[in-house]
């Protein structure tokens, strides 16, 4: 899909929130890696399901109970068509990327992870997909392995080989790091991990809001990933899973929906994808998930892939221009996030200023701290764009970037 600078000023037209004025300025908004800016018919997709279809969903004989559900339902067909899943049941809802880590964690790692096994993770990843890990092999008397990076932010992929023996029982990597940008060679990974008999497991929280994802190409186990970072609501997410692994997973929750009988002295279990779906569910969450797919398809996912690396290179190169900068993270293969550092200007400082001049950065850590703890540093300014991010908006932030070094004396 080919779009017109004027096709994007409409489109940014359609995100209430980025017409909105912060401390008097126009807002810029590069917090993108944490939480995507909603559009109008997300919105009003959501306002719909409460205004005119609000109801429970499954079993329900009533027409408001069907409507819903044929909703709710046609959101998990829009995600298996997306991603290419083989199966619709294979698309499990959940809260968003970090329930979809821990429900792997404790329903897989219950069946399949014992004593002495080995589980992977990276330096890179974030806190959602380190600490899950580390639960589970303390319960389990587990070893977890770290595959170390490299001073460009990228995977030291000799050393992930070593890593791998007969006992490693899953993988588990971030595609696309939320605090570097970097994207990693997934396909080398799940292939090499594949060789040893593990099940691997992919966070594409930072990957599906802006490139395709086909699972039955790439054939991961398990991919998790968020709806709030893909212009849909906070508290939704998916947890696609292959059904011969699922079916012999045991459920994460307990409750109404997973059930096929309950008795005092038995329970059975409803067949994929319910018997992980236990309770009442996010319906309207789900619902909005559904028009933010219909969104980026309606978009491209060619269009939002070319755009946002045009405007990481053009933001790279202004970057460069500043003294006194430092981006970490510069591998080959990156995403359309640059974190950085100014001089010895704290990022928090830095951070605050800018945003009096209407412009939101994220600033710390980034739930990555033991990657920052690689860099031998407490945090980064952490500018990440979206496909409605513009080059002048780029502009502003680093006239604020000089702003920033003059109010702190450095030239």
């Amino acid at each position: 899909m080919e779009l017109t600078q004027l096709d994007i000023n409409k489109i940014r037209q359609e995100f209430p929130t980025l017409g909105e004025k912060v401390h008097g300025k126009d807002i810029v908004y590069f917090d993108n890696a944490a939480t995507s800016q909603k559009p109008q018919s997300v919105i009003d997709r959501i306002n719909h399901y409460y205004e005119h279809e609000n109801s429970n969903v499954h079993r329900g004989v009533h027409f408001l109970s069907q409507t819903a559900t044929n909703a709710y339902e046609h959101t998990r067909k829009l995600i298996q068509s997306m991603i290419n899943a083989k199966h619709e049941h294979e698309v499990i809802y959940t809260k968003g990327t970090t329930e979809g880590i821990n429900l792997v964690a404790h329903s897989f790692g219950e069946k399949f992870i014992h004593e002495g096994d080995e589980i992977i993770i990276s330096y890179m990843e974030h806190h959602s997909n380190i600490v899950p890990w580390q639960l589970l092999a303390e319960r389990k008397k587990a070893i977890l392995k770290v595959i170390p990076v490299n001073d460009k932010g990228e995977l030291l992929m000799e050393e992930y080989h070593k890593l791998l023996s007969p006992k490693t029982k899953l993988v588990s990597i971030v595609h696309t790091s939320n605090s570097l940008g970097t994207i990693n060679p997934v396909k080398e990974i799940i292939e090499a991990a594949r060789k040893q008999g593990a099940a691997i497991l992919i966070d594409g929280a930072q990957v599906v809001p802006h490139q395709s994802i086909d699972v039955q190409e790439l054939e991961p186990d398990f991919l998790v990933f968020s709806g709030h970072k893909m212009f849909a609501p906070t508290g939704v997410g998916v947890l696609y899973g292959k059904e011969e692994l699922l079916n012999q997973m045991p459920p994460y929750m307990g409750g109404g929906d997973m059930i096929d009988t309950v008795s005092f002295e038995k329970t059975t279990f409803n067949d994929l994808p319910h018997k992980f779906e236990a309770g009442t569910p996010n319906i309207a969450g789900v619902i909005g998930l559904g028009a933010g797919v219909e969104f980026i398809n309606r978009i491209g996912y060619d269009y939002i892939s070319n755009r946002e690396k045009e405007l990481l290179d053009y933001g790279t190169e202004r970057f460069n221009e500043i003294k006194g900068m430092r981006i970490i993270g510069t591998a080959e293969k990156k995403a359309s996030v640059i974190s950085f550092l100014l001089d010895d200007i704290h990022p928090y400082d830095a951070g605050t200023i800018l945003d009096q001049l209407g412009i939101a950065v994220r600033t710390g850590h980034h739930c990555t701290q033991p990657l920052m703890k690689r860099f031998e540093i407490p945090g980064t300014i952490r500018a990440s764009f979206a496909f409605y991010n513009t080059k002048e908006e780029i502009d502003k932030l680093v006239d604020g970037l000089q702003r920033v070094k003059s109010m702190f004396g450095k030239k």
